[in-house]
């Protein structure tokens, strides 16, 4: 029953044979298959069973062709999470996931491009003193005291060359941060200057 009413679509040029073999789940060349089978010989033509496998819960063509006729009438251009807002709202069952790739698979809304990495790793400073991070981080450290804990660290190496707790984090332990690495280390005056950059 589901390939004849696949195969009536695509008699009836509502579907072209690559959007009737999607439906079936199969490729083009195999639903043309299917079709040399069933004019010869029916349905007994398709003895191999292999149409019994598709699932129970596939929407039927005219659901298919409806939804598409839909967007077509009256959201035209109208984004996918747009339209099936107003999908659900006048009674519409399928979840978002299906009327996105339908509508794709009809040609009315484009896939869209695959979006690049969230955070794309960026490459450490090729000497130590080039670049120096500093965080603040705040946490219960000991048992019922909140205190934020200050590093300052070599983008290079990841050495940490200062570490200390305050009780808010501001600028004041900013520039103590800053002024413990300059004593300590000496960097701005030995590596000829240090890119100084806050994650405060």
């Amino acid at each position: 029953m589901r390939f004849e009413e696949v195969y009536g679509g695509w008699q009836k040029r509502r579907l072209s044979q690559e959007e009737a073999a999607q439906i079936l789940g199969v490729s083009s060349r195999t639903f043309r298959r299917y079709i040399n089978c069933y004019d010869g010989n029916g349905l007994e033509g398709l003895s191999d069973r292999r149409l019994g496998q598709t699932s129970h819960r596939r929407a039927p063509v005219d659901e298919v062709m409806a939804l598409g006729d839909l967007y077509r009438r009256r959201y035209r251009g109208w984004n996918v999470k747009h339209f099936y807002s107003w999908y659900r709202r006048d009674g519409g069952q399928r979840s978002y996931t299906w009327v996105k790739n339908t509508l794709q698979r009809q040609g009315y809304v484009e896939k869209s491009k695959k979006k690049g990495s969230h955070r794309l790793r960026r490459a450490r400073s090729p000497l130590p003193g080039m670049m120096i991070h500093q965080d603040g981080s705040s946490h219960e450290w000991v048992s019922g005291k909140q205190w934020d804990l200050i590093v300052t660290m070599d983008d290079a190496t990841d050495e940490h060359y200062s570490m200390f707790f305050v009780h808010k984090e501001g600028a004041a332990s900013s520039f103590q941060g800053v002024g413990e690495v300059i004593l300590k280390k000496g960097l701005f005056s030995s590596m000829g200057g240090s890119k100084y950059q806050s994650c405060a």
